[in-house]
């Protein structure tokens, strides 16, 4: 059986974790070690019981507590060459991480301890750089696409492949356009390298459309610029026009999520 659950999903945290009872592993950190530590145990998961963190990419709402859960724990951090050299300079990660480090090479597929198989693969956002992880786990084939500007060809490959799909749904673009945010701060959202809008997710969903995806998370919502049942919506949309039959949740963003198993 797998598990998954979001243990925080937007701008104020982002963590998740997955798990086949051999293997137990985050994808990000960016929350602090003591809720972490809280919200897996009121599902009777032990902290001490993760193997390892995967590393999205190096903005301060992914790595929060990396740089410390390390120090303590000692577990391997999975992450690209070009991202271990940030996470040096970081003030989260920097001098944290040493006999920690494990590489993953871009667009390659690498088979760790226990089979898991998994993928990192470079996606649009104004970060030092920002992988996606296509990963496969007792069976259970998964995409996760945190951040991303745009729907890039890897981004639709990837969701294609998976059988359970977890993508951000950031904005509504309305919402954005007319809301409080600085002129600055709506274009960075908004360009190639920001975050994609619920349009954008569909889209992404109506090109990746397969048979075998069963599940969408949506993730990184926005607290201003966007709403649950106005992303729900959008994706519900899509999903009904090409017949998906897929489940369709929306992860919360200052709690965990319900537990899901496969």
């Amino acid at each position: 059986m797998v598990r998954f659950l979001s243990l925080s999903s937007g701008s104020n945290g982002n963590c998740y974790y997955f798990s086949d009872g051999r293997q137990s592993f985050l994808i990000d950190l960016g929350i602090g070690t003591r809720t972490v530590k809280k919200r897996l145990a009121e599902h009777d998961i032990a902290l001490e019981s993760i193997d390892a963190v995967f590393v999205t990419h190096d903005h301060f709402d992914h790595i929060r507590s990396l740089g410390s859960f390390t120090e303590r724990y000692h577990k391997p951090v999975y992450l690209t060459r070009t991202l271990e050299q940030a996470l040096r300079r970081n003030i989260c990660t920097a001098g944290k991480l040493k006999g920690c480090v494990r590489y993953l090479e871009e667009g390659k597929e690498q088979v760790l301890d226990g089979g898991l198989r998994i993928t990192p693969f470079v996606v649009p956002h104004d970060a030092s750089q920002t992988v996606g992880y296509h990963f496969t786990l007792s069976g259970e084939r998964f995409t996760v696409m945190t951040d991303l500007g745009e729907v890039t060809d890897d981004a639709v490959r990837y969701a294609r492949e998976a059988d359970h799909l977890v993508v951000e749904s950031n904005y509504d673009v309305d919402m954005l356009i007319t809301g409080p945010y600085p002129k600055e701060l709506k274009e960075r959202i908004l360009t190639q390298h920001g975050h994609l809008s619920n349009e954008q997710t569909a889209s992404l969903l109506l090109r990746s459309r397969h048979e075998g995806l069963r599940d969408v998370y949506l993730c990184h919502l926005s607290a201003n610029n966007n709403t649950p049942s106005l992303a729900l919506a959008s994706a519900k949309k899509t999903l009904e026009s090409i017949g998906s039959q897929a489940s369709l949740h929306c992860l919360p963003r200052g709690s965990a999520s319900e537990l899901f198993t496969f």
